[in-house]
């Protein structure tokens, strides 16, 4: 059985920072495509960031370049977002996601991955 755990969520501050996590049980995130969403009030889900199995990233969302990263730590089989220089446009509910069929390429569009987290929220307010 597959799960995805996302943590590290919470409020901040504009200009603050937070790591979010993706640990996963059931299944190698080492290889596999993994990609963060997230949902802000009243909108759909959009991809932000993925990172692919050969550990390469694309971003979905122009807005978080220079200021979002993803990564990974093969002996934790996690995933990690780290986001600095947060703004207010942030504030959403983030999930990570895997399980595309073909894991050594990113993909934004939420239909191609099979596998959610929980979701964390991030708020960003002064």
């Amino acid at each position: 059985q597959v799960q995805l755990v996302e943590s590290g969520g919470g409020s901040v501050q504009p200009g603050g920072s937070l790591r979010l996590s993706c640990a996963a049980s059931g299944i190698n995130l080492n290889y596999e495509s993994v990609a963060w969403f997230r949902q802000a009030p009243g909108k759909g889900r959009a991809g932000v960031l993925c990172i692919n199995a050969a550990g390469g990233s694309e971003y979905y969302a122009g807005s978080v370049q220079g200021r979002f990263t993803v990564s990974r730590d093969s002996g934790k089989n996690t995933v990690y977002l780290q986001m600095n220089n947060l703004q207010p446009e942030d504030t959403a509910v983030y999930y990570c996601a895997t399980g595309t069929p073909m894991p050594y390429y990113c993909s934004g569009t939420a239909g191609q991955f099979d596998y959610w987290g929980q979701g964390t929220q991030v708020a960003v307010s002064s």
